[in-house]
């Protein structure tokens, strides 16, 4: 079987890319894998080369030669056909061009849109609510494969590895994010509210859990840098002992682990301070309790899903527009973090709006402090998502069936 499959940010390919293909892989081993960073302003950059690293057998591109195939021109290695063609992740257009291209079957994760409707052969979902956004963008009904949440193969996937020294055992562990804007605010944000946290409590184990698409130098020049300053963070310095890396005070007195294999030191850690997205699906997969802050102390600087996200580059108005869209998309929802969203009730603790470093770290101490929530958000988080796993075994499946 020859895949093609999309792919753009390092949620995607972690989450989905990463537990898809390693199904592929041990259910079909000749399997020809192609697989296609399309253009994203988020990406780290960094995709292609993590794909790689993962599957050295496939063939990966990166977005700069999946524009100069998409526009038409030859690239090598790329093939003429291929049996199937897999979106997961990006704009839907991209797979719609690959697919103009390279002709075959094609399948959808997630998302379609009306126009797709034919274009579809197969829609997996993520659960029954996905299935009726599929239907209500057409896909007709016998298309649909409900499979569940591929990033809970992910994250149990993750979670294997070995745990670096320094993981903060019933301690706090921070993650970030890793979009470029996430980096240079939140790494040093969270820096400063770790600083509050160990004023108070000195001997708290505390750590950073980054993702491993974030190069340091990208994590030394936030630290350095302070962040904007609406998000009142102190400047720090990176430091880098053997295979040992800290964020520290300038001064030295206040030292706090770097860890790039976050998952496997989530699970020793007794919550997580972190923002909505992918990893509070991966979080909750673990059981594990997490306090997310949706900051809105910049809102021009964030992402927002779709075209307006562009908004903060129109001259004059542009940055004003995208702050009042940034704050409107905020408050039209109650819950940010899809655990919340799927359990229909505060799971995951949300804190929205301007936050400082201070406040983050009180409300980071009081939860931390509630044994009864810990445990019965543990408990409840664990069990949301406890029947998605083997979800990416049931895609590949299903993939290598559609491809025969």
């Amino acid at each position: 079987m020859r895949i093609a499959v999309t792919a753009n940010g390092p949620g995607e390919v972690a989450g989905w890319v990463r537990p898809l293909v390693r199904s592929l892989y041990a259910h079909a081993p000749d399997t020809d894998v192609h697989v296609f960073i399309v253009p994203d302003d988020y990406a780290t950059g960094r995709e292609a080369e993590m794909v790689r690293s993962l599957f050295p057998r496939a063939a990966v591109y990166d977005a700069k030669t999946y524009l100069k195939f998409a526009l038409g021109r030859s690239v090598h290695g790329v093939p003429s056909k291929v049996d199937v063609l897999q979106y997961a992740g990006g704009d839907l257009l991209h797979a719609a061009r690959l697919h103009a291209r390279l002709k075959g079957k094609a399948a959808t994760y997630k998302f379609s849109r009306r126009r797709y409707r034919e274009m579809f052969d197969r829609a997996f979902a993520v659960d029954r609510a996905n299935v009726e956004q599929l239907q209500a963008w057409g896909t007709p009904p016998d298309r649909i494969v409900c499979v569940g949440n591929l990033a809970i193969d992910g994250a149990l996937l993750e979670a294997q590895a070995p745990c670096e020294p320094g993981a903060p055992d019933d301690g706090i562990l921070v993650m970030p994010g890793s979009r470029g804007y996430e980096v240079d605010n939140l790494v040093p944000f969270y820096f400063t509210v770790l600083l509050h946290v160990l004023r108070e409590r000195p001997e708290m184990p505390v750590a950073f859990g980054l993702s491993p698409f974030t190069p340091l130098a990208h994590v030394e020049t936030a630290i350095a840098s302070g962040g904007d300053p609406r998000v009142f963070a102190k400047r720090g310095r990176l430091t880098v002992e053997g295979e040992r890396r800290y964020l520290e005070t300038l001064d030295g007195s206040v030292r706090i682990p770097v860890l790039f294999n976050a998952l496997a030191a989530a699970k020793r850690a007794r919550m997580v301070l972190t923002i909505p997205g992918t990893k509070t699906v991966e979080l909750a997969t673990l059981g594990k309790p997490a306090l997310t802050i949706t900051p809105l102390n910049a809102p021009e600087i964030i992402a927002i899903n779709g075209p307006l996200t562009y908004l903060d580059r129109v001259p004059l108005v542009g940055v004003p527009l995208k702050r009042a869209v940034a704050v409107g998309i905020s408050r039209r929802f109650r819950y940010h973090t899809q655990p919340n969203i799927d359990a229909r009730t505060m799971l995951v603790w949300e804190v929205h709006g301007t936050v400082t470093p201070g406040r983050i770290a009180r409300v980071a101490l009081e939860r931390y402090d509630d044994r009864a929530w810990i445990e019965a958000t543990g408990a409840a988080l664990a069990e949301l998502y406890a029947g998605h796993a083997g979800a990416a075994d049931q895609m590949a499946r299903s993939l290598i069936e559609l491809a025969s």
